[in-house]
């Protein structure tokens, strides 16, 4: 006898079809949805992806950007209904799955090397 899980079906139900592939180092352009009032409107968060957490449906990643020398760093649900487009700008070439140390960087120090395929 076959055991149905029910929360296997809801979690695939919210799961987002298509997923841009993303990896740590890369430079991406988030667009996430912002209500205001009444109104909604999307805004770019523009960073690098320092690091990836869970999977499935819980499936997280940080990006980091550098605001008026100020360090900016924000944690996205992969499938989150607000996010309305991840756009990957340029891949870069690294050798640890999370770029903390990126945290202590600055100016010249933040850049990548750029990974070609």
């Amino acid at each position: 006898m076959m055991t149905v899980n029910i929360i296997d079906i809801l979690e695939k139900e919210q799961m987002k079809k298509t997923i841009p592939q993303f990896s740590i180092g890369d430079q991406v352009d988030v667009s996430v949805k912002i209500i205001e009032g009444d109104k909604e409107r999307i805004q770019v968060f523009s960073g690098i992806v320092i690091a990836k957490n869970g999977g499935s449906l819980q499936e997280t990643f940080t990006v980091r950007r550098i605001v008026q020398g100020e360090g900016v760093e924000r944690v996205f649900p992969v499938h989150s209904p607000k996010i309305a487009d991840i756009k990957v700008i340029k891949s870069g070439k690294v050798r640890r799955a999370k770029l903390y140390y990126m945290r202590t960087r600055t100016g010249k120090g933040t850049r990548l090397q750029e990974k070609f395929e």
